[in-house]
């Protein structure tokens, strides 16, 4: 079993190193497929919702791969490779200032519209309701977890590695989506 797994990482880490943006946006899909079925199965849904997953796996495929790919390149090349103290500070302020925000109140949207088929107005309420709370706890997780990330992992693995905290996240996001959605009905 142990050869097993590491051919399997070789052939990862070959399609990583050629593909990368497919590698990544797969990866994301994946990932975003496991947090999707932990948190219904968390919150007690019986049967699997095979439509909300596969509108997860699309989000992680489409948005989240691509969009981490090239927010670390950017990153990268706006700080030309460094990891001394205060450019991993830099990274992670920019980090938590731009594309945190965005992300949450994306997956938000995404959440109710798209996921949840729930009326503009139903999700722009929600959102002023929640994205506070939501936004606060992620600036007290995430800036952690982009310290590791740019001060630690190689860049060809920096959203890899995200993307498996980011797996974390998603039940937590998709619980506390789920808990609006309950509170309304």
């Amino acid at each position: 079993m142990d050869s097993l797994a590491k051919k399997g990482l070789q052939k990862y880490l070959v399609q990583l190193q050629q593909h990368p943006l497919r590698t990544k946006a797969i990866t994301a899909a994946v990932l975003s497929a496991i947090s999707d079925i932990v948190a219904q199965k968390i919150t007690g849904i019986k049967k699997l919702q095979m439509r909300r997953l596969l509108l997860k796996v699309l989000f992680g495929f489409a948005y989240l791969g691509p969009f981490g790919h090239f927010l670390h390149l950017l990153l990268d090349k706006l700080f030309k490779g460094k990891k001394d103290t205060t450019t991993v500070a830099k990274k992670v302020v920019i980090e938590q200032v731009t594309s945190s925000p965005w992300n949450n109140l994306l997956f938000m949207i995404y959440y109710g519209l798209v996921i949840e088929s729930r009326p503009w107005i139903q999700v722009k309420s929600n959102i002023k309701k929640e994205y506070p709370k939501v936004q606060y706890t992620s600036w007290t997780f995430w800036p952690v977890v982009g310290w590791i990330n740019h001060q630690y992992v190689p860049l060809q693995f920096r959203v890899i590695f995200h993307s498996i905290v980011a797996c974390c996240w998603g039940i937590f996001l998709n619980l506390r989506a789920r808990s609006m959605a309950l509170k309304k009905a």
